[in-house]
């Protein structure tokens, strides 16, 4: 075998172990990932940088969606899901959820809570006056104390 051959061999097993390793990275990378989205509850991602007057007025002809948030409606879920989140706090935001049935007894999330956080980003848009009222930790602490009645 030439000194070129040897070479050329010398990378291939380097190539194959790298790939390996690769391999064994990203499996590793996502066993972790579903066992975190398994635990998931919220994570916020707040941006106060917004031009808006505050406007608190609440909408009263929004209707109640269902039996598990007691009359709640759908614009208090939003409104009080925004400010929960706003706090920072995970036990605060974890009381939110569960009073809207969006944890599950296990810890997981159900699929309702799925389909409020793709309607709540619409949501968000529209109601910047209201998420602009409540964009300090202490704002939507005091908002929720006030609204979540639990």
């Amino acid at each position: 075998m030439t000194r070129n051959e040897k070479i050329a061999l010398g990378c291939g097993v380097a190539a194959l172990v790298g790939l390996f390793v690769l391999g064994a990275v990203c499996a590793v990378a996502v066993f972790y990932w579903r066992q975190q989205q398994r635990h998931f509850v919220y994570t916020s991602n707040n941006n106060s940088n917004y031009n808006s007057n505050s406007n608190n007025n609440r909408n009263l002809n929004s209707r109640p969606t269902n039996s598990d948030s007691a009359g709640v409606s759908d614009d208090e879920k939003h409104r009080l899901f925004q400010a929960a989140g706003a706090t920072k706090d995970n036990e605060l935001i974890n009381r939110v959820l569960r009073k809207f049935g969006f944890v599950k007894s296990d810890g997981s999330v159900s699929a309702e809570y799925q389909k409020f956080l793709s309607e709540h980003i619409s949501w968000g848009m529209k109601n910047l006056s209201f998420v602009t009222s409540v964009n300090t930790p202490e704002k939507a602490r005091a908002y929720v104390e006030a609204h979540l009645n639990d």
